[in-house]
């Protein structure tokens, strides 16, 4: 199935309110972040598209001059041989306690857990109902999230330096 038709479908079934973007090596579709839960839903278990495997989910801070985090989803049917990259939009915000939320889909593809705690581990994007969000890569009493570009390494952790 080709992007347009996935696009189709699922603006059919969500509303014009999803965004596709054909620029670039693979096509995105940016859907909002109250409709995440029931789209990846719809997209398992439309017998349709049977996207029967999460690929990754990462994040990406676009920076405080956008003021805005994607979180990304890679999505493939396997019986299908198709593919879809959906992309959730968040406002960036500073500060341990007003980091960034999306809802889990942990509940939708169970790799879905450690794909969102790496997420949350290195960008700060906070997965809400997630069964257990704690870093998975970091020391657990590590300060920020390093792949966020207002992140500011300390000199040292425990007594070695850093930089």
């Amino acid at each position: 199935m080709t992007f347009l038709e996935l696009t189709t479908i699922l603006t059919a079934e969500f509303g014009p309110e999803l965004e596709a973007n054909t620029q670039g090596l693979q096509p995105s579709l940016t859907v909002p972040t109250g409709q995440l839960v029931a789209i990846c839903q719809f997209l398992r278990d439309d017998d349709r598209l049977f996207f029967d495997l999460l690929a990754c989910v990462t994040a990406i801070d676009n920076g405080p001059e956008t003021n805005t985090m994607d979180v990304i989803y890679n999505l493939t049917s396997i019986p299908y041989e198709h593919n879809l990259m959906l992309k959730v939009s968040v406002s960036r915000t500073t500060g341990s306690s007003q980091l960034p939320s999306v809802p889990s889909i942990a509940h939708i593809w169970r790799t879905a857990d450690w794909h969102e705690r790496e997420a949350f581990d290195l960008v700060g994007i906070r997965f809400d109902g997630h069964p257990d969000l704690r870093r998975i890569l970091l020391p657990t009493d590590w300060v920020g999230h390093p792949l966020r570009t207002d992140y500011q390494e300390e000199e040292q952790y425990h007594g070695i330096k850093t930089k």
